[in-house]
């Protein structure tokens, strides 16, 4: 018999887990000359940290007297230990809440309206370093903070120049360990837990989520971090909700798909794994010019320049 924790193949190779019942979480242990489970409680959660499930086929065995031909030693590939996820302290959000980054600077010019500039940075409880850095925070669902993307703009284009992490800083001056177990969240996942029945709209970049939170503000704005930011894991969040993405403005090349049609696979899977309503905005497929797409477009450029064709 040779035994082998199930390979990941899609969420149909992921199930519920005895211990803490979440539907996608347990692994089983194959028979891999069969290609059957050993058993339906025979596995491991993925959820190390939270539930800690794990039923080896050995101690199955054992317990059901079953003499069988079972050495996990050939048979099992060894199994490393899940770090606990890491995890930063939340007075480090609260001791760097600022209003003084270029960043800032960008969008009360943009707005023209301090004071609504002033709520979406509490909103998003964005912060500054001493060189006027934005600090854009991951916060999850339940307020922990996993780690904080510092990020230089011009003050008056807002491009972006230069891109950190506050894990990685910290970690060059021995403030946390070389291991830090990073686990990305949605960059205003936070806000999900304030508004349990918005409807959420995703974006690419961290920018465009304030963006256009202060244009459109009946959605719920939060980021990916980039394209391939919109992971399966990084989306529990999104159970049962309703959801639109919007991703950027990409060229069509060969043998590539377009940022558009990588999130619109995305979102299939998303669906699937937490039942919820899932929408790719088209808007700006609709409405690009070639040159916006050599740019990389997002709702934030379209939201803008639709503001200024208005006030002018």
């Amino acid at each position: 018999m040779s035994i082998e924790l199930e390979k990941y193949k899609g969420k149909d190779t992921r199930h519920q887990c005895p211990g803490c019942n979440d539907k996608s979480s347990f692994v089983f242990y194959i028979d891999t000359e069969k290609n059957i489970p050993i058993h339906k409680t025979v596995g491991k959660c993925n959820h190390e940290s939270g539930c800690g499930y794990h039923y080896t086929p050995k101690q199955y065995f054992i317990d059901n007297d079953i003499k069988n031909d079972f050495k996990p030693d050939h048979y099992i590939k060894p199994i490393e230990p899940v770090r606990p996820m890491g995890v930063l302290n939340f007075e480090l959000v609260i001791k760097s809440y600022s209003t003084e980054s270029n960043f800032v600077g960008f969008l009360i010019d943009l707005f023209n309206d301090k004071p609504k500039v002033i709520q979406l940075c509490q909103t998003y409880n964005l912060g500054a370093t001493k060189v006027k850095e934005v600090i854009f925070w991951q916060i999850d669902l339940n307020g922990i903070l996993r780690t904080g993307k510092v990020m230089q703009y011009n003050p008056t284009s807002g491009k972006r120049q230069n891109v950190d992490w506050i894990h990685s800083r910290m970690i060059k001056i021995k403030q946390l360990p070389a291991d830090y177990n990073l686990k990305q969240c949605f960059f205003g996942e936070h806000l999900l837990k304030l508004n349990q029945s918005g409807t959420v709209a995703i974006v690419e970049s961290e920018k465009t989520a304030i963006i256009a939170s202060g244009l459109m503000p009946d959605f719920i704005w939060i980021a990916a971090g980039q394209l391939q930011g919109l992971n399966i894991d990084k989306c529990k969040c999104l159970a049962g909700r309703n959801v639109v993405l919007f991703p950027d403005l990409s060229e069509k090349k060969e043998n590539r798909m377009t940022a558009f049609e990588v999130w619109q696979a995305k979102a299939s899977e998303i669906m699937k794994a937490y039942k919820c309503k899932v929408i790719v905005s088209d808007l700006l497929e609709r409405n690009a010019t070639d040159t916006d797409r050599q740019n990389g477009f997002d709702i934030a450029d379209y939201l803008i320049r639709e503001l200024k064709q208005i006030i002018n």
